[in-house]
């Protein structure tokens, strides 16, 4: 049975808060709103997904209503395809890790709340959607995480074995998802969310150069 470790994207293997909120101020300023999110200190928020910020934004002004986080929604995500690699960029060391990881005979992939077609064209950007035998999207299947189906499905996809598999994430989300599934889960320190540690993940790790080692622990 083929070890497989599945990495999350956003906040996990890149930092991509600052094209996704450069994306919610687009929208802020063709409604008339006065409000923008800041890059650093709205970063966690971010990474949370496009609805989040739209949320987060329409709060402070006053104007939240779901009706009008749905209405902008799709405006959104057409102002972050336009420009989704301007700012985003790979933690250090990832796909150093991610190399490793394959060297060794572990099959990676990635499953991501991001929408597929979004997710594609983002690491073809990045010039890194080779190293990764699977990728499973927010709307890949009719479920997202932390429903088990999508991480189930990027393990097969990747030719790996459920049994032996684990999960690399930053978020309550990626937790849920590994306890629904029932196998490991890891969370990096580094993504600009709340602290990760009272999620009591199996492990958590500080830079991705811990990866590697961790996994031939985790995944015996």
């Amino acid at each position: 049975m083929t070890r497989c470790v599945i990495f999350d994207l956003d906040g996990t293997l890149a930092d991509t808060s600052g094209d996704l909120i450069a994306a919610a101020n687009h929208c802020f300023a063709a409604m008339g709103a006065a409000t923008r999110l800041n890059p650093v200190a709205d970063a966690g928020t971010a990474l949370r997904g496009g609805k989040a910020m739209l949320t987060l934004g329409l709060t402070r002004e006053g104007q939240y209503s779901a009706e009008l986080v749905e209405r902008w929604y799709p405006e959104l995500l057409l102002a972050y395809r336009r420009a989704l690699d301007l700012h985003t960029r790979l933690y250090a060391g990832a796909m150093d890790a991610v190399e490793a990881l394959r060297a060794d005979g572990v099959a990676v992939g990635i499953c991501t709340n991001k929408p597929e077609a979004l997710a594609e064209d983002l690491l073809q950007k990045l010039g890194v959607r080779g190293a990764f035998a699977s990728l499973i999207g927010a709307d890949t299947l009719s479920t997202r995480k932390p429903d088990p189906a999508p991480y189930v499905a990027s393990v097969e996809q990747a030719g790996g074995s459920v049994a032996r598999s684990c999960l690399i994430g930053d978020t309550e989300t990626d937790r849920k998802t590994a306890l629904a599934v029932g196998v490991p889960c890891v969370l990096v320190t580094f993504g600009p969310g709340p602290s990760v540690h009272d999620l009591n993940p199996d492990a958590t790790i500080d830079h991705f150069y811990e990866l590697p080692a961790l996994v031939g622990r985790i995944l015996t």
